[in-house]
Protein backbone atom coordinates (compact mmCIF):
# COMPACT_ATOMS: atom_id res chain seq x y z
CA UNK A 1 0.00 0.00 0.00
CA UNK A 2 1.69 3.26 -1.01
CA UNK A 3 1.86 5.61 2.27
CA UNK A 4 0.13 8.59 0.17
CA UNK A 5 -3.06 7.03 0.12
CA UNK A 6 -3.61 7.11 3.38
CA UNK A 7 -3.53 11.30 3.73
CA UNK A 8 -6.23 11.44 6.27
CA UNK A 9 -5.98 10.88 10.09
CA UNK A 10 -8.88 9.21 11.88
CA UNK A 11 -9.75 8.21 15.29
CA UNK A 12 -10.71 4.77 16.24
CA UNK A 13 -12.95 4.53 19.57
CA UNK A 14 -14.75 2.07 21.61
CA UNK A 15 -17.44 2.41 23.30
CA UNK A 16 -16.46 2.93 27.48
CA UNK A 17 -16.77 0.44 29.70
CA UNK A 18 -19.96 0.61 31.70
CA UNK A 19 -18.95 1.68 35.77
CA UNK A 20 -20.32 -0.38 38.41
CA UNK A 21 -24.28 0.01 37.99
CA UNK A 22 -24.55 1.38 34.82
CA UNK A 23 -26.18 -0.92 32.45
CA UNK A 24 -24.32 0.06 29.03
CA UNK A 25 -21.56 2.18 28.07
CA UNK A 26 -22.23 6.42 28.19
CA UNK A 27 -19.73 7.39 25.75
CA UNK A 28 -16.39 6.83 23.58
CA UNK A 29 -12.86 6.05 24.31
CA UNK A 30 -10.50 6.89 21.83
CA UNK A 31 -8.33 3.55 21.01
CA UNK A 32 -6.07 5.11 18.10
CA UNK A 33 -5.12 7.83 15.57
CA UNK A 34 -4.22 6.27 12.15
CA UNK A 35 -3.36 7.22 9.14
CA UNK A 36 -6.07 6.28 6.56
CA UNK A 37 -7.90 6.88 3.16
CA UNK A 38 -11.16 7.81 3.36
CA UNK A 39 -13.48 7.61 0.35
CA UNK A 40 -16.96 9.56 0.82
CA UNK A 41 -19.57 9.52 -2.36
CA UNK A 42 -19.76 12.54 -4.03
CA UNK A 43 -23.19 14.53 -4.48
CA UNK A 44 -23.75 12.92 -8.00
CA UNK A 45 -23.04 9.52 -7.39
CA UNK A 46 -25.58 9.91 -3.90
CA UNK A 47 -28.26 10.95 -6.48
CA UNK A 48 -27.25 8.01 -8.64
CA UNK A 49 -27.63 5.37 -6.04
CA UNK A 50 -30.70 7.01 -4.43
CA UNK A 51 -29.03 7.02 -1.07
CA UNK A 52 -30.62 8.53 1.93
CA UNK A 53 -28.59 11.82 2.35
CA UNK A 54 -29.03 12.14 6.02
CA UNK A 55 -26.92 8.89 5.89
CA UNK A 56 -23.23 9.27 5.25
CA UNK A 57 -21.60 6.21 4.09
CA UNK A 58 -17.77 5.52 3.99
CA UNK A 59 -14.57 3.32 3.32
CA UNK A 60 -11.95 3.90 5.31
CA UNK A 61 -9.00 2.07 4.96
CA UNK A 62 -6.35 1.90 7.21
CA UNK A 63 -3.17 -0.33 7.56
CA UNK A 64 -3.85 -3.90 8.19
CA UNK A 65 -4.46 -4.58 12.34
CA UNK A 66 -6.32 -7.60 14.17
CA UNK A 67 -7.79 -4.61 17.14
CA UNK A 68 -10.60 -3.02 15.04
CA UNK A 69 -14.18 -4.16 15.50
CA UNK A 70 -17.70 -3.63 14.37
CA UNK A 71 -18.77 -2.38 17.73
CA UNK A 72 -16.49 0.62 17.20
CA UNK A 73 -16.58 3.88 15.86
CA UNK A 74 -14.28 6.43 13.55
CA UNK A 75 -14.54 9.99 14.05
CA UNK A 76 -12.94 11.42 10.95
CA UNK A 77 -13.37 15.74 10.15
CA UNK A 78 -15.91 16.24 13.28
CA UNK A 79 -17.80 13.43 11.42
CA UNK A 80 -18.73 10.20 13.99
CA UNK A 81 -18.85 6.80 11.47
CA UNK A 82 -20.07 3.62 12.79
CA UNK A 83 -18.09 0.62 11.45
CA UNK A 84 -20.43 -1.51 9.77
CA UNK A 85 -18.01 -4.22 8.81
CA UNK A 86 -14.35 -4.72 8.98
CA UNK A 87 -12.92 -5.91 5.83
CA UNK A 88 -9.31 -7.38 6.17
CA UNK A 89 -6.62 -8.07 3.47
CA UNK A 90 -6.41 -12.01 4.72
CA UNK A 91 -4.06 -12.81 2.16
CA UNK A 92 -1.79 -9.91 2.08
CA UNK A 93 -2.26 -8.62 5.31
CA UNK A 94 -1.39 -4.99 4.18
CA UNK A 95 -4.91 -3.08 5.01
CA UNK A 96 -7.95 -3.05 6.44
CA UNK A 97 -11.12 -1.67 4.91
CA UNK A 98 -14.05 -0.10 7.30
CA UNK A 99 -17.31 -0.23 5.79
CA UNK A 100 -19.19 3.15 7.67
CA UNK A 101 -22.07 5.03 7.91
CA UNK A 102 -22.66 8.25 10.04
CA UNK A 103 -26.56 9.25 10.93
CA UNK A 104 -29.43 8.64 12.70
CA UNK A 105 -28.21 6.71 15.35
CA UNK A 106 -24.32 7.75 14.99
CA UNK A 107 -22.87 10.12 18.02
Amino acid sequence: MQAGKLNRQVTIQKPKTPEAGEPFPTGWDDVTTVWADVKLPSGIQAIKSGIDVSVVKASIRVRYRTDITAAMRVAYDGIMFDIRAVLPDVSGRVYLDLVCESGGNAG
